[in-house]
């Protein structure tokens, strides 16, 4: 089994998305004997966002690509490459300003393409990523599960449908901005959620 870890906090210490990510993982790594665990820091090894000339690389042809072109073309491929070898991808999200943070957003342009992982039929857009399981640690300041607030659930699932990838389950941490008994409380839920899951 592979399993692939998304960490999308800014923060290089202190995140509670990737402390619930690390959670999951060990969990996920402790009941498959001789899972190997990939993990990409999007804060540490940010990736670009996408610009004109981006743009420009993709729609030109592999074949007419100049070096840099071909070259930002390959950061793209190797994202790629990594999601499809997964098995089990485990995301840690914070909430930024009621969405996903701008690396996870880098790193979701990055791995949407067409004919890739994903592919237009008759009656819309088909993922090609299916049979893998998702799991998404949640992190956010204020109370938002279930309420209009919360944006960044519905563009998760989302993007991930879009892809393939259905089979998702969120873990959330909630309330994180409203004093250290909302903290405690909030970390024992997350532990609680992720032990009741991943039985």
């Amino acid at each position: 089994m592979n399993i692939l870890q998304i960490n999308s906090s800014a923060r290089s210490s202190g995140s509670e998305s990737t402390r619930l990510a690390d959670a999951i993982v060990a969990r996920v790594k402790a009941a498959n004997a001789g899972a190997s665990v990939s993990r990409r820091d999007l804060a540490a090894q940010p990736h670009p966002v996408i610009d004109e000339a981006t743009l420009q690389a993709l729609f030109t042809p592999p074949s007419e690509r100049n070096a840099e072109q071909a070259a930002r073309v390959a950061l793209d491929d190797a994202l790629i490459a990594q999601v499809q070898a997964a098995d089990v991808i485990v995301i840690g999200s914070p909430m930024y300003n009621f969405g996903i943070t701008v690396q996870l957003k880098s790193w979701f342009d990055a791995i949407a393409r067409a004919n890739v992982t994903f592919k237009y039929g008759e009656t819309g857009p088909v993922g090609l990523l299916s049979g893998k399981k998702v799991y998404v640690a949640l992190a956010r300041g204020g109370m938002h599960r279930d309420a209009g607030s919360d944006t960044q659930v519905p563009h998760l699932k989302a993007f991930l449908t879009l892809i393939g990838l259905s089979d998702v389950q969120f873990i959330y941490a909630e309330g994180l901005g409203m004093g250290p008994d909302a903290v405690a409380k909030a970390q024992a839920q997350a532990d609680a959620d992720i032990n009741a899951v991943l039985v």
